[in-house]
């Protein structure tokens, strides 16, 4: 006949399960709550600090294989829960049902692009400043965390205060603002880890008084890293907004991008192709620099939606430069950003909620 299993035993083996972030195992960090033996069956609920953890698949598996690894046990389940944001006296929130929004916010807008320097944090700022111009209630996060240029862009070099055990975001234009650059220096570089990068970008998310939002836009880094996986996972996102210049070399790492969105089950709302052409001040002839027609045939190759092309244009770039988006215009540079904000506003109304639960863990 088995031995009978004891609490002892499990919670020795699961010492074994270490949290990495915080180098200690889950046992003595008290994320084990409800555990249950019944024969050779073991359940438990492993609780985390946050419902957003990036981490949570990888200690639920730790967690599973190390309770299958106690002599006598033959089956066992490993809940996940979170603390609940009010205090533990209320218990662990289940969170196994994926992702949870952002109290308040009806809609996420994700814009990504797959290469730096094709202009996303200017057609972020300009986004959000039109949508905002348009009469919607938008907040700006900029997650950008190694490479924040947000409160520039925006005119936000404050810091900004806390409030009730949240973070106030700072407001410009009529948008909330909230950017890891308000609590670092100008030339102090961001070093961080992934992981770090993952848990910043979730505090920004639930962490923040965004209040009432009919918008949330995420400025994202470029690329397919930890970033754009860590808010699919955290939040339900209405969609994405790829950024890309004509040229092939952009549209190369565009598709990537795209295609990581489409992976994730997040709808890609469209393309804008910024930096789409130049007209000269003085002859007022029109040059493609950077070639024709790239991220519209990239639509047409995807089935989304071509928003729109902003031109290389002195008053976008002054604009970004003085924390005066030219979205805030009436003229014909501005008026650019406010028809793709049009678009954007309908196509994420067009998606039920269904549709972009995003990706489970």
């Amino acid at each position: 006949m088995a031995a009978t299993l004891t609490r002892e035993q499990i919670e020795e083996s699961l010492r074994k399960v270490i949290d990495p972030e915080i180098g200690r195992d889950i046992v003595s960090l008290g994320m084990v709550r409800d555990l249950t033996i019944d024969g050779t069956h073991v359940e438990f609920t492993l609780v985390l600090t946050t419902a957003a953890c990036p981490l949570r698949a990888q200690m639920q598996h730790a967690a599973q294989a190390a309770l299958l690894a106690v002599p006598g046990v033959e089956t066992a389940v490993v809940k996940v829960g979170a603390n609940s944001p009010r205090g533990s006296a209320e218990g662990p929130v289940n969170i196994d049902d994926g992702p949870s929004s952002v109290p308040g916010v009806r809609h996420v807008i994700a814009v990504a692009s797959g290469k730096g320097g094709v202009g996303k944090s200017t057609v972020s700022a300009n986004l959000a400043t039109a949508l905002a111009a348009r009469g919607y209630r938008v907040g700006l996060l900029d997650a950008d965390v190694t490479g924040p240029n947000i409160p520039l862009m925006m005119g936000t070099p404050r810091t900004p205060i806390a409030g009730d055990g949240k973070m106030l975001p700072l407001v410009s234009h009529g948008v909330k603002v909230m950017s890891i650059g308000f609590f670092t220096e100008d030339d102090a570089p961001v070093i961080w880890r992934g992981t770090l990068v993952s848990r910043a970008v979730q505090q920004f998310l639930h962490e923040v008084e965004w209040g009432e939002l009919d918008f949330l836009v995420v400025d994202l880094p470029p690329g397919t890293g930890d970033v754009p996986l860590t808010l699919a996972r955290s939040i339900p996102i209405s969609g994405t907004v790829i950024v890309t210049t004509p040229q092939d070399v952009a549209l190369l790492d565009a598709r990537k991008s795209l295609v990581m969105f489409r992976k994730l089950n997040v709808p890609v709302l469209g393309i804008v192709e910024n930096m789409s052409y130049y007209v000269c001040h003085h002859c007022g002839e029109r040059a493609e620099i950077f070639g024709n027609g790239g991220g519209e045939r990239m639509s047409g190759q995807y089935g989304v939606d071509f928003l729109g092309r902003i031109p290389l244009n002195e008053r976008v770039r002054l604009g970004a430069d003085q924390g005066n988006p030219v979205a805030l215009d009436s003229n014909t540079d501005g008026a650019v950003f406010l028809e793709i904000a049009d678009k954007v506003a309908a196509l994420a109304g067009s998606f039920c909620d269904a549709c972009h639960s995003g990706i489970s863990l």
